[in-house]
């Protein structure tokens, strides 16, 4: 079929600014005529004309409602802006690490390789009619856009005037695998729909010891119970738990990708995650079933992870360093060591004392994983991760949940491997009062103070850079408020500079440091759709070892109570 190309006249629409996670917005924001249409012709004007012209992109992302209408979209303005493929996941559905995963390693039948890709997702928010949409672009190496670029779709946003899309293009079927061809003013054009799984279990496969972790599976003291939340984590997860990895069926929760998440909020936290919580033997009721001995959940896109112990919640800050402590052990993809290791500026400082100890390499870096990418682009970073439920390392540039989870087997399997058929095998909650014990444990939590006014954000949080000018009067504040609470010894607004490129990130959080090595960040974060967020982190370290294991609430009492 030859197809000829339109040019459909259109205006602005305000706000079109995407952020370090894209462009999120609720579904009825997108389907406005030319919504969406607008910010992707933004982009491809945005993009180098080798990125475009020829070009092979990646158009997927995790399922959610108004995902399909978008891929047949972005399909047919590929199509008219002088893209010469495009690859689909089947049925639409790519994970995000997937996507990242597909742009670096996959190769075309021609020995075509992916310049880029357009994810639909809106990560951990919800879905459906009424709930939130997404999109974003992620560059060759992976990697989501950099900022230089986001600035640039953003200006285009303004000012565009119209937009190119084959309108007569048949849609494509993109429930079956195979490729559908096409021909246009520029030549042939073709739609590859493939497996979604398969080049991403590959990509597991040469990273662990599957046969390992098999057995860890196989113990009858073992069990185990992953949960996707009805995210596109369901498209992996049966072929790698239970087909690869020999789990039950039963184990997987919540595994049928859908539109709307089941009706859920598909963010790995203990509030959100309620089923698996209830089997893990955290929540309020008690059935008077043992709980499995390991538990995982997955968010929307599944490059979010929570990971729990029978009776036990792993942080994500202690996540990532405990997977940093023992990777070079316990998983092949690092057997030679680590590069270095990284964490977002409000994660916890548990990952400091694991590259202190180590004499790893350490950076600190704003929110947003472009700034991880940074680092791994230049061979310096190895493990990183954010205390918002975000894990990776350098086989890709995105977080990835199922590699931390299959990190935390690799971990459990190599701690068991002499012992599988023992009387006690080695369990979650061991392995984290062990790190404890060995490098101390920094107490966390995190308040979300959500959809409020983004002036009075914006006020609160100029309100605080002047009060960081005067440490006593902060003092005077804090005393007045608990005696008990050391005093606040340094204040600042986290600036970053990128050690790879130069470029200088400001404004980034606000922290406030006191002389026993406690912190409180204030920070305000673009994930939502609506509003602005605030978001408060509170951390506490601890090195007696005869207080390590008090609960969370009472070592954080003198810093969050009045």
């Amino acid at each position: 079929m030859v197809f000829e190309v339109m040019k459909v006249p259109t205006t602005p629409f305000e706000g079109q600014k995407p952020g370090t996670s894209g462009l999120r917005k609720k579904v009825k924001v997108f389907v406005q005529p030319h919504y969406l249409q607008n910010f992707v012709q933004a982009t491809f004007n945005a993009l180098t004309p080798e990125k475009v012209k020829g070009a092979t992109l990646v158009v997927s992302g995790d399922g959610r409602y108004f995902s399909k209408d978008a891929v047949q979209i972005i399909i047919k303005m590929s199509a008219a802006n002088g893209v010469r493929r495009v690859w689909v996941g089947q049925n639409g559905l790519l994970s995000t690490p997937a996507v990242s995963a597909v742009i670096r390693e996959r190769v075309g039948a021609d020995g075509s390789k992916a310049t880029g890709a357009f994810i639909l997702t809106a990560s951990h928010n919800p879905g459906g009619p009424n709930e939130d949409f997404g999109i974003k672009y992620n560059m060759e190496n992976g990697g989501p856009a950099p900022e230089a670029l986001t600035d640039k779709i953003f200006e285009n946003t303004k000012t565009i005037k119209e937009y190119l899309i084959a309108d007569e293009l048949r849609e494509v079927d993109i429930s079956t695998i195979g490729v559908t061809n096409f021909s246009g003013p520029d030549g042939p054009f073709d739609v590859e729909v493939f497996d979604s799984a398969s080049d991403y279990v590959k990509l597991m496969k040469s990273i662990f010891d599957f046969e390992l972790i098999r057995k860890l599976l196989s113990s009858p003291k073992f069990t185990f119970c992953y949960d996707a939340l009805h995210g596109v984590a369901g498209a992996y997860a049966n072929r790698i738990f239970v087909e690869e990895l020999g789990a039950q069926q039963s184990s997987l929760l919540n595994c049928t990708p859908k539109e709307d998440f089941g009706g859920g909020h598909p963010d790995p936290n203990l509030t959100y995650a309620k089923e698996l919580v209830e089997r893990m033997g955290l929540g309020k009721s008690n059935s008077g079933v043992e709980p499995p001995e390991f538990g995982a959940a997955a968010d929307g896109d599944a490059d979010r992870n929570m990971i729990l112990g029978k009776r036990f919640f792993v942080t994500p800050s202690d996540s990532v360093a405990i997977i940093a402590a023992n990777a070079v052990g316990a998983i092949p993809y690092f057997s030679s060591g680590l590069k270095g290791v990284a964490r977002s500026m409000p994660t916890s400082a548990a990952l400091d004392v694991v590259a202190k100890s180590l004499n790893l390499k350490f950076f600190e870096v704003p929110t947003g994983w472009k700034f991880f990418g940074n680092l791994m682009d230049a061979g310096q970073c190895s493990i990183c991760g954010e205390e918002s439920f975000g894990t990776g390392s350098d086989h890709i540039r995105e977080k990835d949940g199922i590699w931390a989870v299959l990190a935390w087997l690799s971990i459990l399997a190599y701690k068991n491997k002499d012992n599988i058929n023992g009387d006690k095998l080695v369990t979650v909650e061991d392995i984290v009062r062990q790190h404890w014990a060995t490098y101390g444990r920094h107490y966390y939590t995190r308040y979300d103070y959500e959809n409020v006014d983004a002036g009075g954000a914006k006020d609160l949080m100029e309100n605080m850079v002047k009060m960081m000018s005067s440490l006593d009067e902060v003092n005077t504040i804090v005393t007045g408020a608990r005696s008990d609470v050391s005093k606040v010894v340094n204040a600042d607004e986290f600036e970053y500079k990128d050690p790879v490129d130069g470029s200088v990130s400001k404004h980034q959080g606000i922290r406030f440091l006191f002389e026993d090595g406690s912190r409180l960040v204030f920070r305000l974060s673009g994930t939502g759709s609506e509003g602005a967020t605030i978001r408060l982190y509170i951390e506490q370290y601890e090195k007696d070892p005869s207080k390590i294991g008090r609960d969370s609430q009472e070592a954080l009492a003198p810093l969050v109570s009045p």
